[in-house]
Order: C-alpha cells, then sequence, then structure tokens
C-alpha cells in the first residue's frame, strides 16, 4: 500500500503510504524532497494532505537543522483518550448522553476565542512564562492568554467525544493542543527562519521551508520554546480529560477510568534513524515505535483507533494522526448541506451546524468537520497496515467540537 518516487532534481525519495495525494500536498512533498537539509527521504502518512509548506501527514528528518513549518502552528496538538468501566446499555440513552455533553461544556471552554474567566494554576508556570518574558514573541497578551487558555479546546477540527468499543464499554477521547501560545511561537521562529535564510541565501525550494540550525542560538532558542508548548499542551488536555471525565461521573458516579493516553501529532525531536541522529519532524502524524500505543481518529461520525505501533524505520516509526481531508473548511461548506451532514451524523450526539460569521463563505453552514470533509478512515487504517496493528476499534456516540 505504499509508492516511491526519486526524480533528478530530488535529493531524497518520496515514499508515500497515501494512495492519491492531491496535487497540492504532493507538490509540497517534492519541495521537501529538494530541501538541502532533508535526510533518507520524505513519508507520506495515508491521511495527507495539503498544510502550509509541508504536507500535514507528513515526516521528515532534517541533520542539525529544523524547520518550524514541519511542525506547523499548532505544536503540540495531539490526543488523549481513556477506558471507562460503564457499558452501552439503556443507562446510556442520548437523553444522558446529552446532560453529560453540556455539563462538558460548562466545564471546559470549547471554540475559537473561548477561554477560562480567570487565569489558570499550574505548578512553575509563573517561573517559566517569567522566563520567557525577554522573547520578542511573549508579550503581555499571550502571557494573559495563555493562563487563560490552560483547560480549554479550541476550534477547528479539536473535540470531545464519548466513545464505545466493539465490546460496548465506553470511552472518553480529546484533541486539542497549544491554543494560542503555540501559534504565536511557531509564527515567530517561522519569520526568524526566513530572515536568517534570507541573509544566506540558502538554496531552499520555497521560503515556507526556511529553517534554522539547530545548534544555533535561533535554533536552541526555538526547540526550547517549542518544547515549552508541547508541555503546555500535554497538560492542556490532561485538564480537559480531567473535567470530562469528572462529569462523566457526576452521570454515572460508579465509573473508573483506565491511565489515560496523552500523546502529541506536532512536533520535533532527536531521534536515530538510518544511523544518523536527525531532528524528525512529525506534522499531523504520530509515533509508532514498536508496541507504542497510538490514537487514529476518524471524523465526528466515524470510528477512531486505538492501535500499537510497529515500529517501522521507513515511516520514520511513524503512523497517521486521522482520517485526513478531502475537502477544505470553505470547500466542505460550499459542496455539502446540512441536511445530508445530518443523516451522516445518525443518532449521535452532537450540536447543530452554525454559520460561518466571516471570509469568504460568511453565512454559509460551517460543514467542515462534517463526516463527508474527511477521507474513509477504514481506507486509511487499512493503507498503514505495515505501521500500526488496529487495538481498539470505538464508534462516536456523542461529540463536542470548538
Amino acid at each position: 500500500m505504499n509508492w516511491k518516487i526519486k526524480k533528478e532534481h530530488y535529493k531524497v525519495p518520496i515514499k508515500s503510504w497515501c494512495d492519491k495525494p492531491e496535487e497540492k500536498a504532493l507538490a509540497q512533498a517534492e519541495d521537501l524532497a529538494c530541501h538541502p537539509l532533508v535526510y533518507h527521504h520524505v513519508a507520506l502518512m495515508p491521511d495527507c494532505h495539503p498544510g502550509y509548506g509541508m504536507p500535514i501527514g507528513g515526516v521528515i528528518a532534517c541533520i542539525q537543522a529544523v524547520i518550524p513549518n514541519a511542525v506547523g502552528v499548532d505544536i503540540g496538538c495531539g490526543m488523549g483518550a481513556v477506558k471507562t468501566n460503564i457499558h452501552v446499555t439503556e443507562e446510556t440513552s442520548r437523553k444522558k448522553l446529552r446532560e453529560i455533553v453540556n455539563n462538558i461544556k460548562s466545564r471546559v471552554p470549547c471554540g475559537e476565542g473561548k477561554s477560562h474567566k480567570k487565569p489558570q494554576v499550574w505548578d512553575g508556570f509563573d517561573e517559566k512564562l517569567d522566563e520567557l518574558s525577554e522573547r520578542p514573541w511573549m508579550d503581555k497578551h499571550t502571557r494573559e492568554l495563555a493562563k487563560r487558555n490552560l483547560g480549554t479546546l479550541g476550534g477547528g477540527n479539536h473535540f470531545i467525544e464519548i466513545q464505545a468499543d466493539t465490546n460496548d464499554t465506553m470511552w472518553l477521547m480529546i484533541h486539542s493542543g497549544s491554543r494560542h501560545l503555540g501559534n504565536v511561537i511557531a509564527k515567530y521562529y517561522h519569520q526568524l527562519a526566513v530572515d536568517i535564510n534570507t541573509q544566506w541565501h540558502s538554496d531552499i525550494p520555497t521560503k515556507e521551508l526556511a529553517f534554522l540550525p539547530s545548534e544555533s542560538d535561533e535554533g536552541r532558542l526555538y526547540i526550547h520554546d517549542m518544547n515549552f508548548a508541547l508541555d503546555y499542551a500535554s497538560e492542556n488536555r490532561k485538564r480537559i480529560m480531567d473535567n470530562v471525565m469528572t462529569a462523566f461521573q457526576d452521570m454515572y458516579p460508579h465509573a473508573v477510568f483506565d491511565e489515560p493516553v496523552n500523546i502529541h501529532h506536532n512536533y520535533a525531536v532527536n531521534e536515530n534513524h538510518f544511523d544518523k541522529n536527525v531532528w524528525v519532524h512529525r506534522k499531523g502524524a504520530t509515533s509508532a515505535r514498536m508496541d507504542e500505543i497510538g490514537i487514529i481518529p476518524g471524523s465526528m461520525g466515524t470510528p477512531s483507533f486505538i492501535v500499537k505501533g510497529l515500529g517501522n524505520p521507513k515511516s520514520f516509526m511513524s503512523c497517521s494522526h486521522g482520517a485526513g481531508r478531502v475537502f477544505g473548511r470553505t470547500e466542505a461548506s460550499k459542496k455539502l448541506t446540512p441536511k445530508e451532514c445530518d443523516k451522516a451524523m445518525g443518532q449521535i450526539v452532537y450540536d447543530r451546524w452554525n454559520k460561518i460569521r466571516r471570509g469568504k463563505a460568511k453565512g454559509l453552514y460551517d460543514l467542515g468537520e462534517a463526516p463527508q470533509a474527511y477521507k474513509d478512515i477504514h481506507s486509511v487504517i487499512g493503507a498503514q497496515k505495515d505501521l500500526v496493528i488496529p487495538m481498539v476499534t470505538l464508534r462516536p456516540l456523542a461529540v463536542v467540537k470548538g
């Protein structure tokens, strides 16, 4: 289920688990293949689709360099999941699911620009923010928002779901990241990389793939600040999950939970691959080392999967991070209708579609998260049988979107 291409002007080949990458995504992969610091090959996961500079669902390794846009603007975006001891019965009616959803929304601010009214307390957080106070990207607004955004969902494709496995055991799942903090860090260091690469007349295929040498002062600062955003994103998911579990126990007081899984899929990390220490960039891709547990969600109307990694070196020990898009948000809103999207959701508890308030699609229903906007998750899972083993299949019962 994978193919490899190598053209004369490439510096490294492209290896793909995506059967038919979109034209723009393939063009971005070709830019990566021509990058002077990309090592060994470019890997495209089966959920690959266009991103900024680098495709989402892409994995690269760089020698002594980091590329901010190969991590992305939502640094540390990732998944959380936990198994409960509650089973789907008459006690888990749509009415009760709706009550849990409303309880979750009262505890977790959901949507773009939605934050806690008061700053959140996190051990050592103030000291860390003080340490970063001299960074050009850190201002009063960023600092205050970072404290109020901790434990909030955000918008777009971020979600909270109540799910059930094939044994009708209920699970809780979340998808969120570093919120405004990671976005500010990413944009600042990308522009810094562009400025430096321009000064050096660097031989890069596009400024969208501007890099920072990992041993330079600028590179070290980016890596440090990226790791702070990763810690923030992980803590953000932990707090969301704590509140979701509390809301679930309010309905089911005897609920107990297994140890939650909490993972990133937008990050760079120093690893050893093909006998070299390299900076692996996973942008919309999940680590899949041998026996490592991962989470691959579908859309809000389709199954998600708990998987176990096979440690395939050809993918830099990675797998997909989700289903991947068929339509962009605006395209979906123009091509789809609320009626057909409601039908695709079936009996799942969810909030109805809102209208878009600004931009080219203003006034249309926002259908960018409808099931039809995403690839078939079963095909995506089937395309990576050499990367992961599906362990648990989870169907959605109730969905909270940002």
